[in-house]
């Protein structure tokens, strides 16, 4: 069994969080990291390792992973796992903005609420919101699948290209280049053993599943033949990033 390495970052800024964390995965340690709600970027570029955060993290928090798992055993902040690659990243409470945007590939478990723009531009990522989710959910997804096992806001999967959006409740309204259709055998047998290895209480036979309308959402057809790009939809603004909460 991996020994535990307790890190107290009361006093500690992301730097100084980051290079302890890193040196205790290397040497085959178990990481637990308290006191450290103050920090952004928490766990971040990790390749391997156990990481678990207890309580409150700041924004940032597991962002380009690539393998570790991490587990924050409280609330979120903005761009929880931004830009995954693989690994696992849960939150046993709400997330903020943007949780898990711009992902790749891996697994991201928010089991409480998550906030506007969730999962934008995911890429293969697959997103799971165990509550209920913002506005503008998916925006821009690319690939992956996305599930809320809640309610969402407006404007679901605005500007789908490809990719899956899964949702056990309702929503306010859906975007453009979306529509509902059934969930799949093959939709079970992925999703149903994911849910299983991660403690999740839902059916996926009963979950809603839209998908792209076309793979062309920025074109509107003005004729059989010639699709008319002047005709479309203005697509919504990328969402901004805070000033000074990059993760260096």
């Amino acid at each position: 069994m991996a020994s535990v390495h307790e890190i107290d970052g009361k006093q500690m800024g992301l730097k100084a969080v980051n290079i302890e964390i890193k040196r205790a995965v290397e040497a085959g340690s178990q990481v637990v990291v308290r006191n450290a709600g103050h920090v952004h970027g928490v766990a971040s570029g990790l390749k391997r390792g156990v990481v678990k955060v207890m309580g409150a993290i700041g924004d940032y928090a597991g962002a380009l992973n690539d393998g570790a798992t991490i587990t924050i055993e409280g609330p979120a902040g903005n761009y929880v796992a931004d830009n995954m690659t693989a690994g696992v990243v849960v939150v046993d409470g709400d997330a903020g903005y943007c949780a898990a945007p711009y992902g790749y590939g891996g697994t991201t478990i928010i089991r409480g609420n998550a906030g506007d723009f969730s999962a934008t531009l995911n890429k293969g990522g697959t997103v799971v919101i165990g509550k209920d989710a913002g506005h503008d959910v998916a925006t821009y997804m690319m690939a992956g699948d996305v599930i809320i096992l809640g309610n969402a806001g407006e404007n679901l999967a605005n500007f789908l290209i490809r990719g899956a959006v899964f949702v056990q409740g309702t929503w306010k309204s859906l975007g453009h280049n979306t529509k509902v259709v059934e969930v799949t055998d093959a939709d079970v047998e992925r999703i149903a053993p994911m849910f299983k290895a991660h403690g999740i209480q839902a059916d996926p036979r009963r979950l809603k599943k839209i998908i792209p309308e076309t793979d062309k959402p920025f074109y509107a057809k003005t004729d059989a033949a010639k699709p008319e790009c002047a005709n479309a939809p203005a697509a919504p603004p990328a969402p901004a990033k805070p000033a000074g909460k990059g993760v260096n």
